[in-house]
């Protein structure tokens, strides 16, 4: 019998310019245990972004093949681009005992919840929907319209709290930071994802 357990799986989900992530991009430094699920997506790379990094950047042909081949663990459309988690490299990291964090919009969250036995949920809230409309005006890389609809999608996205481990509101970087880094902490050492470690104490190994 091994002595793994599977890989805990981080799923992070917030409505657009809530700063999931931001939170995301600091957990993957502080811990370099975490492998991150690169997505694949149709939309354009934003500056800065490398493709294989961020995104796996495909066309919309390409992606609905990958689509009808079974390909994605999830896939989603959101704000007229698609979205999907490759199935392949999910199932091998965690069932190697990788842990690895995900930034996923709501859409594909629900979908990984019903796959994902060691998945934990987490939903990250904006202090007030007026500041996540002052966060989308500010961030300078959309027009009017597509504020606008980002914002009517994120009125949807925040009825799926509820449907979360936990809510972590992103008020203050530092402070949401901090409490996003216990969350993943505290389940670290969940008793199931130590099989092995009572055994070897009781016997004297450790």
């Amino acid at each position: 019998m091994s002595n793994s357990s599977p890989g805990l799986a981080l799923v992070i989900s917030a409505p657009s310019g809530a700063g999931k992530s931001t939170l995301v991009r600091r957990l993957l430094r502080e811990f370099p245990e975490f492998r991150f699920s690169v997505s694949c997506t149709t939309r354009a790379p934003r500056e800065g972004e490398t493709d294989g990094r961020e995104y796996h950047f495909l066309s919309r042909q390409r992606f609905q093949e990958l689509i009808r081949q079974g390909y994605f663990a999830e896939w989603a459309e959101v704000h007229g681009n698609l979205y999907g988690t490759p199935l392949e490299s999910v199932e091998q990291i965690l069932g190697s005992g990788g842990h690895m964090v995900f930034d996923i919009d709501v859409q594909g969250a629900e979908q990984l919840k019903s796959g994902l036995s060691e998945g934990v949920f987490v939903f990250i809230l904006p202090p007030s929907v007026e500041e996540l409309e002052n966060r989308l005006r500010q961030r300078g890389s959309d027009e009017g319209e597509v504020i606008e609809s980002r914002l009517a999608a994120a009125r949807k996205e925040l009825e799926a709290a509820p449907d979360f481990d936990y809510w972590i509101v992103n008020d203050d970087l530092e402070g949401a930071f901090d409490r996003l880094r216990c969350v993943y902490m505290a389940e670290c050492c969940r008793s199931r994802r130590n099989p092995r470690l009572y055994e070897r104490l009781v016997r004297g190994s450790v």
